[in-house]
């Protein structure tokens, strides 16, 4: 009669599915907390850079309009630490420059250029007319054209409470601050709203 053979500890797991299964699953959450956790205690990922400043009011309602559009679908806002990006976009990001982006806008499609140091490389004119036409100034584009943005108003309405909600996970606004929201930005259009947050990206003691 043959003997029985009986697996070994390395076989019962490769012919137990749930096992097997189970035994990945941790390892994936070891190795993630692993690499993860520790950035949470580490200064340059939770500290902002020299220089930063919340958002203010216009810039913020600016922010949430290029989300809305849905400009972070073609535009990325992390430089990688490459050459070819680091001499076509300048100096890599840092995570202490994102500290007060509820969500990040990292992205990783580039159908159009990284935005993260676009603050003040053109003018307010500029970002009006590229909004309003992008063929207008650059002929190749693909991008669409935002004209109506010119003519829509802000909520002065929607700023405040933005902004509580913003202050309850971290970003330091003052109750000054949000009492004046809907005033700094009364009368103003989305399209100011959007140049104003361009032209803060990468700039952080211009904010």
């Amino acid at each position: 009669m043959a003997a029985t053979h009986k697996p070994t500890g390395h076989e019962k797991i490769e012919t137990s599915n749930f096992l097997m299964i189970v035994l990945v699953l941790v390892t994936v959450l070891v190795g993630g907390a692993v690499e993860i956790v520790p950035l949470f205690f580490q200064r340059s990922t939770t500290q902002p850079v020299e220089g930063l400043r919340p958002y203010t009011p216009l810039q913020l309602a600016g922010r949430d309009v290029y989300i809305r559009e849905g400009c972070y679908n073609c535009h990325s806002q992390m430089i990688r630490p490459l050459r070819a990006e680091t001499l076509r976009y300048g100096p890599y990001s840092a995570a202490g420059e994102f500290v007060y982006d509820h969500p990040f806008q990292w992205g990783s499609k580039r159908t159009g250029p990284d935005l993260a140091r676009v603050g003040g490389k053109y003018s307010d004119e500029w970002h009006r007319l590229h909004l309003i036409n992008p063929r207008d100034l650059v002929p190749e584009s693909n991008m669409p054209a935002y004209p109506w943005l010119a003519t829509a108003k802000l909520d002065p309405a929607e700023l405040a409470p933005k902004m509580r909600g913003l202050r309850t996970v971290g970003v330091p606004y003052s109750d000054e601050e949000i009492a004046g929201a809907a005033e700094a930005v009364k009368d103003k259009t989305e399209m100011e709203a959007v140049i104003a947050y361009l032209q803060v990206l990468g700039t952080a003691g211009k904010r």
